[in-house]
């Protein structure tokens, strides 16, 4: 029993000793290579102790300046397919369709929940007769359900008002 803990034991050591080895890496500012021709072509420094683990960053750019263009426009990623002024006109449209169709929503959630809001005296249903503190909380829910639909309004209006074409609102 002890000769095949050993055995196993030596084994599990012989396997991890290859994974444990890492070849030399080199920093570089703030970036890492393996390549030794690189390295001491830009004068890096090798890294001691220690694993390194590097994420490729995608093309997100968030601190990346858009080049002092002052312009706070959404710019595509560099190699996307352009697409035609017609197509884009038509997904402008129909974007517009769809925020308009959730503003009317809005909207008319809006005159309900303030038309059952009555001013902030609401009809009191079953217990709340009996339980005032039960009414109290009612009443402070539907204000603030209000706030909550009025706020969503005030960004669909938004939206709708930084599409092309869209006048002032």
């Amino acid at each position: 029993m002890k000769t095949a803990s050993l055995i196993f034991l030596a084994g599990s050591l012989l396997a991890a000793l290859p994974a444990s080895s890492q070849e030399r890496v080199w920093r570089c500012g703030n970036e890492y290579t393996n390549n030794a021709t690189i390295a001491q072509q830009k004068g890096c420094k090798v890294m001691e102790g220690g694993n390194v683990t590097v994420v490729q960053g995608g093309g997100g750019g968030g601190a990346k300046s858009s080049g002092g263009s002052g312009s706070s426009a959404a710019r595509a990623p560099a190699g996307s397919p352009r697409v035609e002024g017609v197509d884009q006109r038509a997904r402008d449209g129909e974007a517009r369709s769809v925020l308009e169709s959730e503003l009317k929503k809005a909207e008319t959630r809006q005159a309900e929940l303030q038309k059952e809001f009555n001013n902030g005296e609401p009809e009191k249903q079953g217990s709340e007769a009996k339980n005032y503190q039960k009414y109290l909380d009612r009443v402070a829910e539907m204000k603030a359900e209000l706030a909550r639909n009025e706020s969503d309004i005030a960004g669909i209006r938004r939206e709708i008002g930084r599409l092309p074409g869209s006048k002032s609102q």
